[in-house]
């Protein structure tokens, strides 16, 4: 009788469980029934005052009260003697009406973050004034040449806009991520930071053999000759190794080229090798202009300018935060459930 009980409690909670699970996938797949075209935000950050605050909190954490006075008199002061100072036109003078906008690209290997790009460049080039700038934080190790390419192509519509850019590397701008940071007119690189890779990569493995020791059968039909070089499952040829390094080569000629555009001066004969340096090294070749880090470049800036930050951020639908509620509820109810029902050691 005893046995009887004991699984019926199992069993009641293994339907309330699946019965949970169930409903969660329901009300996940509803939620994602959104409308179309559904757009997200472009959060501004102003980053000139977030250091003036923190220079400000410093100072007063740190300074005697006098002295801390003393600054406060002088920082009021010389914002009064700001807002007064005009030109002929009657506009402000000061240099932090001239604004320079940073942003972040941290690159996958299919570059899908070029999505948020093209909203934050149009952005840019909407509201564009004389005196302001870009600049923007690479931060990639390359990947699909169509992704960077286009990525590259967002970057270009900001030098075609007469726009001023500038690229960051803090860490690494290889293969696609050195495409990208090309398009500027000024590159600054961190001492250690990963440079270069003006190269082309393209590798797969071939099962044909397996399947063969397994009588395993593998068709595959297409009109053109090339239409597929190499195949995963396929038996390769000479031919298609031949065509799908060609391929290859060509792709190259057009990385090389598109660097030649916007970096003349750069020996493209000792560079693009498919090798990488780090910024002391890239700079004596020519692939970057100045040693620094995106800090310091910042940080300088927001001294006489005002630096903002832009980054485009798809609004989290209902679906997105079920989903994430979903995964975490199931977890629970899983440990939950699993530790309820151990065997007995």
């Amino acid at each position: 009788m005893e046995f009887l009980y004991e699984y019926g409690l199992f069993f009641a909670k293994a339907v309330t469980f699946v019965a949970a699970v169930a409903a969660i996938v329901m009300i996940v797949v509803a939620a994602g029934m959104k409308p179309k075209g559904d757009k997200g935000e472009l959060k501004i950050t102003n980053l000139t005052e977030d250091l003036d605050e923190l220079k400000h909190g410093m100072k007063q954490e740190l300074l005697p009260k006098k002295a801390f006075k003393a600054y406060e008199k002088q920082r009021k002061a010389e914002q009064k003697a700001k807002e007064k100072a005009a030109d002929s036109n009657g506009k402000p003078t000061d240099k932090r009406d001239m604004r320079i906008f940073v942003l972040d690209f941290n690159g996958s290997i299919d570059a899908k973050e070029v999505s948020a790009l093209r909203e934050e460049v149009s952005a840019i080039i909407a509201i564009y004034e004389k005196g302001d700038e870009v600049i923007v934080n690479v931060e990639s190790g390359g990947g699909m040449v169509h992704g960077y390419g286009l990525a590259s192509s967002q970057l270009d519509r900001l030098r075609q806009a007469k726009i001023p850019l500038s690229i960051c590397v803090d860490k690494v701008a290889a293969s696609g991520g050195y495409m990208m940071a090309c398009v500027a007119e000024k590159i600054y690189a961190a001492p250690f930071a990963i440079v270069g890779s003006i190269g082309v990569v393209a590798q797969l493995p071939n099962f044909n053999r397996l399947l063969k020791k397994h009588e395993i059968d593998y068709e595959q039909h297409t009109a053109g000759d090339f239409k597929r070089t190499l195949t995963v499952f396929g038996e390769n040829t000479d031919e298609g190794r031949e065509k799908f390094q060609q391929e290859l080569e060509e792709t190259h000629v057009l990385f090389k080229s598109f660097i030649a555009q916007y970096r003349p001066n750069v020996d493209l004969e000792k560079v693009a090798t498919g090798e990488h340096w780090y910024g002391q090294q890239a700079i004596e070749l020519g692939l970057v202009d100045e040693i620094s880090t995106s800090d310091d470049v910042i940080m300088a800036l927001a001294k006489e300018r005002t630096v903002l930050k832009l980054k485009y951020k798809t609004r989290k639908t209902l679906a997105d935060k079920v989903a994430h509620g979903a995964s975490a509820s199931f977890s629970a109810i899983f440990d939950q459930f699993a530790s309820k029902n151990q065997p007995l050691k």
